[in-house]
């Protein structure tokens, strides 16, 4: 998807070379991010989970500062979709859920990561 701006064309037009299109933009566009992971709550935690073996329900809900229902509908995606491994069971009388990142979402964050500064990189060096 190339990017042809009024100053491109206008540059063109003159016989000037036109600034190159960012080559991570043509190459990988945006909407070629995992956007199950891009989703700011969805990239949150999943990030928690990167920097932390597990966590339970409760720290994600803190760490986060979400609701219970808003914890419960994004972990739930991220599990469908392979990324979180969940288990739950008992401390004692009280019910505790605990996730952690799998192997399937280690590797897609990495990837989203990449893509990221593979971005930030094509952009500083066309500022």
């Amino acid at each position: 998807m190339a990017v042809n701006s009024s100053r491109n064309r206008k540059a063109t037009a003159a016989g000037k070379t036109a600034r190159p299109v960012l080559k991570a933009a043509r190459d990988e566009p945006a909407t070629g991010l995992d956007k199950l992971i891009h989703e700011r709550t969805r990239l949150a935690l999943v990030s928690a989970l990167a920097a932390n073996s597990s966590m339970t329900f409760n720290e994600l809900k803190t760490v986060l500062q979400i609701t219970d229902g808003n914890l419960s509908v994004h972990a739930r995606k991220l599990e469908d979709a392979g990324y979180l491994e969940c288990s739950k069971g008992f401390d004692g009388r009280l019910p505790r859920t605990e996730y952690k990142l799998s192997q399937s979402g280690r590797a897609a964050l990495q990837r989203y990561v990449t893509h990221m500064e593979a971005l930030i990189s094509a952009v500083k060096r066309s500022g």
